[in-house]
């Protein structure tokens, strides 16, 4: 619109504040769809893992079961992440008391195709009965992501440590690797929207979407890292609210 046309300048100010909103909103709109193409990427690459495994292990229905269930779980997140408007609407669904560890080791089956190719090695601190109040998708879609970013640092032959603690009225929740590390600078940028330190391969939502979930449970999710050859890795804690008994 030509701003010559319009006289007086409060007339001049209604029609920029107009265009300014309309460009903020194209905006939002934009940053909104990227974290919805994220959301819906991440239990897409679940799907594609788990039915692998599935086929991988046809001979043994208790597992091929296991896998399906796992993969139906990935169909109701995906679901879930359409029906919301924008991606921002909160899940509907009451929180539930959820074994941390069952669900630790149904993120670590999401990826054990990767951890495979790669001879990643795994070590496992998983106690029985470590129990939270949370949505399980949503805590599945944290614990997934995070897991995937460790990998996505390590090297060949890297190592990757999952371990869960119960510490007074709270469970601690640490998933580690000897990956490249990130460096101090960024340190306070990494759970901010559209940081990333993958360059061409990541769109900077994925913490962003991990902080806000855990927060949503009334928890906290803390990072350390090191760049220091020989000692490099990433350290992250998810620390939530702990339970009696699951459900």
């Amino acid at each position: 619109m030509d701003l010559t046309t319009i006289s007086g300048p409060e007339s001049k100010l209604a029609v920029l504040a107009e265009a300014l909103q309309r460009a903020e909103e194209r905006a939002t709109a934009g940053q909104l769809a990227l974290e919805m193409m994220h959301e819906i990427k991440n239990p897409l690459e679940a799907l594609g893992h788990l039915t692998y495994l599935a086929s991988e292990e046809a001979d043994d229905p208790e597992k091929v079961r296991e896998y399906m269930h796992l993969a139906e779980e990935q169909m109701t997140t995906l679901g879930r992440i359409v029906g919301q408007t924008l991606g921002f609407a909160r899940s509907s669904q009451t929180p539930k008391s959820i074994n941390l560890v069952v669900l630790a080791e149904a993120a670590l089956r999401i990826h054990q195709r990767t951890i495979d190719a790669r001879k990643v090695h795994l070590v496992k601190d998983l106690p029985e009965d470590l129990v939270a109040e949370v949505h399980r998708g949503e805590m599945l879609q944290v614990i997934s992501n995070l897991l995937a970013n460790a990998l996505d640092a390590l090297p060949h032959d890297g190592v990757v440590c999952v371990r869960l603690r119960k510490r007074q009225d709270e469970v601690h929740l640490v998933i580690a690797d000897n990956g490249h590390g990130i460096p101090a600078e960024h340190v306070d940028e990494i759970f901010q929207p559209f940081f990333t330190t993958k360059a061409d391969r990541g769109t900077g939502l994925g913490l962003a979407l991990s902080k806000r979930i855990v927060e949503h449970h009334q928890g906290r999710i803390s990072m350390r890292s090191s760049v220091r050859l020989g000692r490099s890795g990433t350290i992250f804690r998810i620390s939530l609210p702990a339970k009696d008994e699951a459900l």
